[in-house]
């Protein structure tokens, strides 16, 4: 069974700080709940590892299929619950491409295989949120 450990050290009121893979992270709560606003909230973090993780795999399966895309671009929204604790309810992303003749079956196929099949950070929050997305082409 394979694990993961991070440590992280109060550095300051309500920032942390981490390694993760030889790059430091620092989270921190906002001003308005008396953090100094050092870093990124750690629940926003996880959206950002959902676009991560869905945009490694989308473009690592989209060099496989020998598709070129010229640019590409996540979007993340999310709603909350109001009560605490405040967790977010429903999440969809907008996968953004542009190129010249991208084959649509290609590219709905590749999002299809990230969500159902690759990427553990969609797979984890499916357990607490729906995800859906959907799909923009640019020529």
């Amino acid at each position: 069974m394979a694990q993961t450990k991070i440590d992280a050290k109060l550095i300051g009121n309500m920032a942390f700080q981490m390694d993760l893979d030889g790059h430091r992270l620092v989270t921190d709560a906002s001003e308005e709940i008396g953090g100094n606003d050092l870093g990124p909230r750690p629940k926003k973090l996880l959206l950002a590892g959902l676009i991560g993780c869905t945009g490694i795999d989308v473009t690592s399966i989209l060099k496989k299929m020998k598709v070129e895309v010229e640019e590409m671009g996540l979007e993340v929204k999310a709603e909350s619950s109001e009560e605490h604790p405040k967790v977010y309810t429903k999440l969809h992303l907008t996968y953004s491409f542009k190129g010249n003749n991208l084959p649509m079956d290609k590219l709905e196929r590749a999002v299809s295989l990230s969500q159902e099949r690759y990427c553990g950070v969609s797979a984890m929050l499916k357990k607490t949120a729906p995800i859906t997305y959907d799909i923009i082409v640019e020529e």
